[in-house]
């Protein structure tokens, strides 16, 4: 017979699986990439899936490997192809030692005679260069992680989609609220998603290209690699492309062409600057509002964590953090009412 009561082993198992699944999740702590994409391509996609299956009555299958093909030509491997050809860049920058000397020389004589930094340009460039060495870390020697991240994060996106309904309904047995605060839950989260990935993906990319463009037509050299950096930048509120702009500016005003320069500087400032608040008006109206100070704190908690893939990981996590507060301050109010309500007036 057992020593322990009914309420006792009760409160043994609860400690066991509370112990078990911190312990588990450490052990997967390597592989929270892949959950998390999975569960943002799970958002995104979900209702292109249901649209197949429910109206062109495709396998459930067939669905989930048609969105894992989408999903790799249109999100994967083009991030994939940017990373590795800013990596390349940089690495060419390094050996191209002569024309780096040549800019820094002039921008250095430029702020040094006209803000007193002298050096501004050669230690902006080491910054830089630690910088973007942290950011976009070898995809060489990290190419077998990164496989096993897209096959794991696939594995799971394939067995979400395929088993949906039962993923949902466990999703909705297990949360720690109400069905209608979940339902609630599940929509802001579909909200947050589209707003912290779509639409600042819009964003970077129509910004990264409108600054491309600029420089070519100003007769800035790479224009296309410093819009793939002005489209990584975009994702930062308080920095982003416009900002891209700066340098390129004082490259012009040090080789004695004011014109351009001062021309380039009104361009990336006042018109690609303006492009991105409209384009967040318009999306924070038709998909959700994202706070910038929510992308801004997003973007530093998620680098550290994830790389270059922390420009869209840490908002969204942040968002859904925040949400998760504001379901719980909900159920807490709720359960006072219902206590007030139990319990009646109190008598004078």
């Amino acid at each position: 017979m057992s020593i322990f009561n009914h309420n006792q082993r009760n409160n043994i198992i609860l400690v066991s699986i509370i112990v078990l699944g911190c312990f588990l999740l450490y052990a997967l702590s390597d592989l929270f990439s892949s959950i998390l994409g999975a569960i943002v391509l799970f958002t995104i996609f979900r209702p292109f899936y249901i649209y197949m299956v429910d109206r062109k009555k495709l396998n459930n299958s067939i669905a989930a490997l048609v969105i894992i093909f989408i999903s790799l030509i249109v999100i994967v491997i083009p991030f994939l192809s940017l990373s590795i050809m800013v990596i390349g860049k940089i690495g060419s920058i390094n050996r191209e030692s002569i024309n780096i000397d040549k800019w820094t020389e002039k921008i250095d004589a430029f702020t040094g005679a006209n803000i007193n930094q002298p050096h501004f340009a050669e230690d902006t460039l080491q910054k830089l260069g630690a910088y973007a060495a942290d950011l976009f870390p070898s995809l060489l020697s990290s190419a077998a992680s990164i496989v096993l991240t897209l096959l794991v994060m696939y594995f799971l996106l394939y067995f979400m989609f395929v088993q949906m309904r039962e993923f949902e309904v466990g999703l909705l047995k297990y949360a720690p609220f109400r069905e209608q605060h979940a339902l609630k839950f599940a929509t802001e989260l579909r909200n947050s998603t589209y707003s912290n990935v779509l639409g600042q993906g819009v964003i970077a990319i129509t910004q990264g290209i409108l600054l491309a463009m600029g420089f070519y037509a100003f007769g800035i050299p790479d224009a296309v690699f410093w819009g793939v950096i002005g489209s990584f930048l975009s994702f930062l509120p308080v920095v982003g492309a416009p900002t891209m702009c700066i340098p390129a500016s004082v490259i012009l005003f040090a080789g004695g062409h004011n014109l351009k320069g001062i021309l380039l500087l009104a361009y990336g400032l006042l018109f690609i600057g303006n492009v991105d608040n409209v384009l967040r008006l318009i999306i924070n109206k038709r998909i959700g509002n994202t706070h910038p100070i929510i992308s801004v704190i997003g973007v530093f908690i998620g680098l550290p964590l994830f790389g270059i893939l922390g420009l869209v990981f840490g908002p969204v996590l942040l968002s859904y953090f925040l949400l998760l507060l504001e379901i719980y301050e909900t159920n807490r109010m709720a359960a006072d009412r219902l206590e007030r309500i139990r319990t009646g007036p109190e008598l004078p």
